[in-house]
């Protein structure tokens, strides 16, 4: 068993290593990132470890993730319109939110979403010391896997701000995402619903925040359209990993 995890714990660092150091390159454009991070796991493991972004499937997907949360009033209401359509997104969790709310965490993962870790304090990692950084991480880690009993593989860096050069660069590995609804500026359900209409394609990362009330009724908007378009929603692991 040990062998095992220590093999599985070998690949997803030298994916992080990758994907962090290949994000640098530009932090700023979420979808170039995003493409970067395709070729990156291609070398590693070859075509069948990252699929994101190819259109082979018979019904392409994507993924729905929510920052910052857990939320104490609309993340249950979010859960709530999900586990009626059966869908499953992931949800990159803020340490400090957490306390209070570890029933939403528990029902997140009973539920089977992904829980993936968003800093303790959303603080931008580049501009934090390496022993900062790691804290925010390692924190947040525990407290999941505390009310879990696992612990998370995927981070979403506050902004986009992965930053490497330090060790806790190869502890996890970093989502960014393609399509930014800016939903936390404009809480406006069309507007959002406008972007993602725009931009989306097969193997989209969609960025969301569940702490607003206007988030929840675009993300179970979306949800209801593009699966009467045909589409398949999944959990970014499904995107990056077979």
């Amino acid at each position: 068993m040990r062998r095992s995890r220590r093999k599985s714990e070998s690949c997803f660092i030298c994916l992080g290593i990758l994907l962090a150091v290949f994000a640098l390159l530009n932090r700023t454009n979420g979808a170039a990132v995003q493409e970067t991070g395709i070729s990156a796991a291609g070398i590693i493991a070859g075509e069948g470890m990252q699929r994101l972004g190819r259109d082979d499937r018979e019904r392409p997907q994507i993924a729905l993730t929510f920052d910052d949360g857990p939320d104490p009033e609309y993340t249950g209401k979010l859960l709530d319109g999900l586990k009626e359509r059966g869908v499953k997104v992931s949800f990159f969790l803020l340490g400090k939110s957490i306390e209070g709310n570890e029933d939403i965490v528990k029902r997140m993962h009973r539920e089977g979403h992904l829980i993936g870790n968003h800093t303790y304090n959303h603080v931008r990692l580049d501009r934090a010391s390496d022993a900062a950084a790691r804290e925010e991480i390692l924190k947040t880690n525990n407290r999941i896997y505390e009310i879990t009993g696992e612990y998370p593989v995927y981070m979403r860096p506050p902004y986009g701000a992965w930053k490497k050069d330090t060790e806790f660069c190869v502890e996890m590995i970093p989502v960014f995402w393609t399509i930014d609804t800016l939903d936390w500026k404009t809480q406006n359900v069309q507007d959002v619903l406008q972007r993602a209409r725009k931009n989306i394609k097969n193997g989209s990362v969609i960025l969301m925040h569940d702490e607003y009330e206007t988030t929840v009724e675009a993300a179970l908007a979306l949800v209801d359209e593009f699966t009467e378009q045909g589409w398949e929603f999944v959990t970014v692991d499904r995107l990056i990993l077979p």
